[in-house]
């Protein structure tokens, strides 16, 4: 296949066609072609932003309407048909049903646009500078982003400065037994801690980039006490794990939290067009017009195809699928994990956004060029990349599913035959 161009005159910082050498061209559900007629089912999904599968025909079939009637398709923050019928779905499928109540602000099209967002508003809303977040977490590429983000490499790269944001352990860092809810509570409480108090707490459920690392029910509730008990902001960067991933439409439902701020993109366009929301408590929309701006966040064939992923989410059948499929992936993954001890320290994650913890960063490398090869695709994650992440479609076909964990499997029966 002819990727000569790529190497002539695509910048040097390219990652996934390195990791994949192939030139894709179709896809349909959890599957994709290249140039040669070669399928591979996807456990990548776009890095989470395909949740809903490759061209989905409920989500797709409203979007090619749309083009087909000379729609508009960009209208910064003005009002549209398109815009508003999303709101109403998204109001009367997703908030309503889960007794939740916020106002939708659109600030851009990316998930590090959303986050940003969410950490001004915070800042302005108490007044306070400072942000608390946590240990390997992962919240975008743009300054504010990167200074939250716990990964030292990629906040060197940005040359972004620490000031503001407080470090905090993750629920179960450094080692299980340490309670990281007590140890937050505590230093901001104690004057002498040298801790001020922040104007926000950010955090993912399940720290996708991080490891895979999962937020257990009673963390969570006592995070949302620490920051009611001390007029802290609760942010929750639901980018990558929301929008169904874990089962739920949101990843902190399990837990029966309810955030001050949720920042949602990625899968929320249901189609891998960029889109993102914050979710605001009423009482905290003190934004002023034009305050916070974005030349794209009136995508409105997003709005379109978003809609229609969230329809979905009022039909029973659909959830209760959802629902059995992340059932079946835990158990054939619980499968591997039996199956192969040298090989796997533990399972990690929740739902269909699950994770393999292995014994070495070599041995995942080998793990996902062998399982590509064969026709599937994964991708490490954790700061030592000894994670395989498993991400398939949140609609995969049973068959799919066993297919690419029967690839998975004889990409790892492999390292066990050679360890």
């Amino acid at each position: 296949m002819n990727t000569d161009v790529f190497a002539a005159y695509e910048s040097n910082v390219r990652r996934y066609g390195r990791s994949f050498p192939t030139v894709f061209t179709k896809a349909l559900g959890a599957t994709i072609w290249d140039e040669a007629g070669k399928t591979y089912i996807d456990f990548l999904v776009g890095s989470g932003a395909l949740n809903y599968g490759h061209n989905n025909a409920n989500i797709m079939a409203p979007a090619i309407e749309y083009l087909a009637g000379g729609n508009i398709l960009l209208s910064l923050d003005m009002y549209t048909t398109a815009k508003r019928e999303f709101i109403e779905v998204f109001v009367d499928s997703i908030l309503k049903p889960r007794g939740l109540s916020y106002k939708i602000q659109f600030p851009g099209p990316t998930g590090t646009n959303a986050n940003e967002a969410a950490l001004a508003l915070a800042r302005k809303y108490t007044g306070r500078s400072s942000v608390m977040a946590f240990t390997n977490s992962y919240h975008g590429m743009s300054l504010g982003s990167l200074a939250v983000s716990g990964s030292a490499s990629t906040r060197e790269l940005g040359g972004v400065a620490r000031h503001d944001v407080i470090r905090v352990p993750y629920d179960g860092y450094p080692n299980p037994t340490f309670d990281s809810a007590s140890y937050i509570d505590h230093v901001l409480g104690d004057p002498g801690s040298g801790i001020e108090k922040p104007a926000a707490i950010i955090l993912e459920t399940i720290q996708a980039e991080g490891g895979m690392n999962t937020a257990s029910t009673a963390w969570l509730i006592e995070i949302q006490r620490i920051c009611r008990s001390h007029g802290i902001v609760l942010i929750v960067d639901d980018i990558q794990a929301g929008t169904g991933r874990t089962g739920d439409f949101f990843s902190f439902e399990f837990a029966k939290i309810d955030p001050d701020i949720v920042c949602l993109s990625k899968s929320l366009s249901g189609s891998g067009s960029p889109f993102s929301i914050v979710l605001i408590r009423p009482e905290m929309d003190i934004w002023k017009p034009g305050e916070h701006s974005g030349t794209f966040r009136g995508n409105n064939l997003a709005f379109v195809t978003a809609r229609a992923m969230c329809k979905m989410w009022s039909d029973r059948e659909f959830i209760a699928g959802v629902e059995r499929t992340a059932v079946k992936l835990q158990a054939l993954l619980d499968g591997l994990v039996t199956k192969y001890p040298k090989c796997i320290e533990r399972k990690r994650g929740r739902g269909l956004m699950a994770g393999l913890k292995c014994r070495s960063p070599a041995l995942v490398a080998r793990v996902h060029d062998v399982a590509f090869e064969i026709g599937l695709l994964i991708e490490s994650s954790g700061p030592n990349r000894d994670v395989i992440k498993v991400l398939p479609p949140i609609t995969i076909s049973d068959d799919e599913l066993h297919d690419g964990i029967a690839i998975l499997d004889q990409a790892l029966q492999e390292q066990a035959s050679e360890d």
